[in-house]
Order: C-alpha cells, then structure tokens, then sequence
C-alpha cells in the first residue's frame, strides 16, 4: 500500500504541474479547475488513497462498481466525506440507485432521465437514504452522436429549462468529452460557446466540466472548471472491474 500510494503521490504532482503551466498560460488561477480522478476500474482502495491525498471529490462510470466502491471508501475513511460524480451514460432504470450514492450527476442528457432521476432523488430524501438535492449536469453532444450520449447542441437550452424546474435536482453546469476527430481546441471552443448561452438563462450554471488525460490544457484555456483524469494518475486501467 505504501508503495502505491508513492506511485499515486508522484502522479499526483504531475497532473498538478501541468494543471498550473496550463491555467498560467491563460491567466487562470488553479483555485478555479478542480481535478476529479476517475477510478473505474481500479479498487476501492486507490480511490481511499487519493482521498487521504485530499482528492475528496471522485468519479465513476458505472452504477454497478459505483455503489459497492463508494459503500467500500466509506468504510476504509470513516469520517471523510467523499463526494462521488457519475460521469457514465446513465439508464433510466439506474436512477433509484445512482441517487442513494451519488453526490453529483454529470451525464443528464435528456428530460426522461431528468424525470427519473427528480423521482428517485424524492425516494431517497423521503427514505433517509439522502439530504440534500443531487447535483447535475448536463452533458452536451458537440457532434450530436447519440451513440456516446449527450444532448444535442440545439436542445440543451429546452433541458436546461426542464431540469431548472426540478427542486429535486440543482443544475450546476455542463459536461463534454471531445468527439473522435474532433481538435480538442474546436470541441471545446463549441462548449464554452453552449456554456455561455446557458449561463446566461441559468446563473446556477457555474461549472464546465471538460477535459481528461490527454487534452485538459486546451480544456483549461476554453474555460474548463473540472478535469476528470483517469490514466494520468492511476495509470493503465486493469482489463477487467477488480
């Protein structure tokens, strides 16, 4: 454990180095991007170990390793409060179990998931299960491929209006991978574009959520709030869930 934990420490300096060369390159402060590991994949107990590293905020992709790693964390760091992030496509009939774990949705890409997951937030607040609303984001298609999730550039607005609605649910910003082919510089000069517009409607819309391993610099000059790194800090992921 000491040693993974030295592998983590120093991958850990690593994305923060570049995470401030990129931020200075645009007169941004670090304070501004906060740095989401995303562990899928990996054991509960890397997870635990980046956050005794302060990394108090993670991600998933999957309900399925979600909810067993979150409960798994929670026992390794009695007292620590972990905020989870699902960042997968997200089924409508996850919903119920999402909100019992779940501090944060970044993958609301249409108003049937919204409904279901207002509804399974109501379950979960009126079963003690939580007590707080769940935050969301919508995730945006910059190239309208439903195939990867996302809602479509044009429909983002209407969505932004329905999940604005929803007491169960605050809407705090935007969230978009890069599409294959795409320049990462083009991708997310269309996102802070879309997230403008939002911001505009909807003043709660604080967070853009964009870059990963390979392409969080030129998240970073577009605005990005949040980088959710996977590989540059845990390394290869194992072929199957541990």
């Amino acid at each position: 454990m000491s040693e993974r934990r030295t592998q983590l420490e120093a991958a850990l300096r690593a994305v923060q180095d570049r995470i401030a060369a990129a931020c200075a390159q645009v007169n941004r402060s670090v304070d501004e991007v906060t740095l989401l590991p995303v562990t899928k994949r990996f054991p509960a107990s890397d997870a635990a170990l980046l956050a005794g590293l302060g990394l108090t905020q993670l991600a998933e992709n999957k309900d399925q390793e979600a909810g067993p790693k979150s409960r798994a964390v929670g026992e390794l760091l009695p007292g620590v409060d972990v905020r989870w992030h699902m960042v997968g496509q997200l089924q409508r009939n996850k919903a119920r179990s999402v909100a019992r774990w779940a501090s944060v949705v970044q993958s609301v890409d249409s108003p049937r998931l919204a409904a279901a997951l207002a509804r399974a937030v109501d379950a979960a607040l009126t079963a003690g299960d939580r007590n707080s609303p769940l935050d969301v984001l919508i995730q945006v298609s910059l190239d309208g491929d439903s195939q990867r999730g996302g809602c479509p550039v044009g429909e983002v607005a209407a969505l932004a209006d329905g999940l604005a609605r929803k007491s169960e649910l605050n809407l705090s910003g935007l969230m978009a991978v890069a599409p294959l082919g795409w320049p990462a510089d083009h991708a997310f000069d269309l996102l802070a574009k879309v997230f403008e517009q939002t911001r505009n409607d909807h003043p709660s819309v604080t967070e853009m959520s964009a870059g990963m391993s390979s392409d969080l610099e030129s998240a970073i000059a577009h605005g990005s709030t949040c980088v959710r790194v996977g590989t540059a800090l845990l390394g290869d992921r194992p072929l199957t869930s541990p």
